[in-house]
């Protein structure tokens, strides 16, 4: 994988629609900062391509032959650097994305999501950063809290609350909602580097791997 510092990011899209590929071959093509580093209609084809191409960012659909986004996502996790890997999903929050995101995944798009944010969600994944839209955070929460007692991941939720600060409480609150650093820092009037090292001591003591898990303890915790 390249260095963002180095270079343009590369970039690998896996979609048995060929029309979709197209369509975001297109969008990240007129953005000189990417790299698109190759197409696969399938998800074995897809890991074949990533193993040749090394890219940075992988976009991939869930539902393909061959071999399915889920199993893709699970192979590629096994390895000892994979690629950040958005989601692309028709739907805003079906078992599939949860699925996706609690597997490794750094995001997910929506198809149908503007050409812009689409570029925006590549550079923020390649930067190390999770991808959310606000539209599905609420419903991205629910689901996942739906997995365990009520009772227990309330009261283990607001336990781990209570070892945040008083501003990482703010911070954690903030991605709960959806918002992305650069937001968080505008409106807490931190830098940025401080926002990035807030969030990564949150998902230290909130026990998270991803910001949906914040925001999911956040919720659970009764703090949105």
């Amino acid at each position: 994988m390249s260095d963002a510092a180095d270079g343009p990011v590369r970039v690998v899209i896996i979609d048995d629609d060929a029309l979709v590929r197209t369509a975001l071959a297109m969008i990240l093509r007129d953005d000189a900062t990417i790299e698109l580093a190759g197409e696969a209609n399938d998800g074995q084809t897809g890991l074949d391509l990533i193993a040749r191409t090394a890219p940075d960012v992988v976009l991939m659909d869930i539902r393909m032959p061959r071999l399915d986004g889920l199993e893709a996502l699970a192979q590629l996790m096994g390895h000892p650097s994979p690629p950040k890997v958005i989601v692309l999903t028709t739907f805003d929050a079906d078992d599939y994305v949860l699925r996706a995101l609690r597997g490794g995944a750094s995001g997910f798009l929506l198809k149908h999501t503007p050409p812009v944010a689409i570029v925006q969600a590549v550079h923020k994944v390649a930067a190390g950063e999770h991808m959310l839209s606000p539209t599905v955070t609420a419903q991205l929460i629910a689901r996942l809290g739906a997995d365990e007692p009520e009772a227990q991941h309330v009261l283990d939720a607001r336990s781990l609350a209570d070892t945040l600060t008083s501003r990482e409480r703010e911070v954690a609150i903030a991605v709960g909602q959806g918002k992305v650093n650069a937001q968080i820092a505008e409106e807490l009037y931190l830098s940025m580097a401080t926002v990035k090292a807030h969030v990564s001591r949150i998902m230290v003591k909130l026990q998270a791997t991803n910001r949906v898990q914040i925001a999911n303890r956040i919720h659970d915790a009764g703090l949105t």
